[in-house]
Parts: structure tokens; C-alpha cells; sequence
């Protein structure tokens, strides 16, 4: 029975629970990252797309104003023109990890792009003589750069309060 009994095994007892448990973790992690990844991704893309959705929209608009209408504004049609090639420029899909892995795609700084487009509109709302309205960084944060709260933000429609608003009894709750 002495002979079965390993002490060196007793020695490193800690570190081999230590290693099962980092393998176990490690592995339960993966999984668990690559559908929070996954969620975190979509919802991100989501944001992002609807920024420069609002931009295609704005810059098409504003183009089908001025076709309509004959104005000659040169300055404004040229910001339109890039405003809405840049947005073509932004990728609409994920590429694959095989076109990656080859090389036979281009990398897209997107974050660049973004950039680039948010600055192509602020130069045409100048152009048009509009307020620029910035949407994805209205929903966060103030002019001087803190983050609004829930009571701070612009309500679109003013609400009667309830004290205020007659009942059917004349009650008041």
C-alpha cells in the first residue's frame, strides 16, 4: 500500500486543481465570449448603421430638394456627392475569417470613415445653413461634453402632468 501512495502528487495538489479549473474556466469562457461578442457586435453595428442611415437619408433628401426645386448651389451638391460616397464606401457586411486569412480583402478603418462622414456632414449642414443634429452623440452626452440624465433630455412632446389632466369624476389620484 506504500507503494501506491504518490507524495509528489500530494505536493502539487493545490496546483493541479489550480489547472483543472483554469481549463474548465478557460473553455466555459470561449463559449460564453462568443455569444456576448456576438450580442455586443449586432447591437453595435446596429448604432453605428443607424447614424449613417441617417446621414444617406439626409444627404438624398437634400439632393432630391435641390433637384426639384432647380437650385444651382454647386458648394452644397458637392458636399452631397461625396456625403453619400462615402456612405457607400462603408462596409455592409462582415468579411469572412476565410477572406481574411488570405489577404484577399482590404482592411477598412472604419472608425476613420465614420469620421470622415460626420465631418462631411457638418460641412453640409454649413453649406445648407442647417444646425447640425448629431444623433448618436446627442443620446449621451451634453454640448459641454457630460453625460445627460434621464431628467436632463429634450422631450419631443410636452406632457400634461397628471394632477393637472381632469379625470371623469373629477377625481384626482
Amino acid at each position: 500500500m506504500a507503494d501506491e501512495f504518490d507524495l509528489e502528487a500530494l505536493v502539487h495538489l493545490e496546483q493541479t486543481f489550480y489547472d483543472a479549473g483554469y481549463t474548465d474556466g478557460f473553455a466555459h469562457g470561449r463559449v460564453h465570449g462568443l455569444i456576448e461578442g456576438r450580442a455586443l457586435g449586432r447591437e453595435k453595428g446596429f448604432e453605428i448603421w443607424e447614424e449613417i442611415g441617417f446621414y444617406e437619408g439626409f444627404a438624398t433628401t437634400w439632393q432630391a430638394i435641390y433637384a426639384k426645386h432647380g437650385h444651382n448651389d454647386q458648394r452644397a451638391m458637392h458636399h452631397i456627392k461625396h456625403l453619400l460616397d462615402l456612405v457607400s464606401q462603408f462596409p455592409q457586411i462582415n468579411p469572412s475569417t476565410a477572406a481574411i486569412a488570405s489577404g484577399t480583402t482590404e482592411e477598412i478603418d472604419i472608425s476613420k470613415l465614420q469620421r470622415q462622414i460626420r465631418s462631411r456632414y457638418k460641412a453640409l449642414c454649413a453649406s445648407l445653413g442647417i444646425k447640425p443634429t448629431l444623433r448618436a452623440v446627442d443620446a449621451e452626452s451634453t454640448e459641454d461634453g457630460g453625460i445627460q440624465s434621464a431628467d436632463q433630455q429634450k422631450q419631443v412632446w410636452k406632457l400634461e402632468e397628471d394632477a393637472k389632466r381632469p379625470t371623469m369624476q373629477g377625481l384626482s389620484f
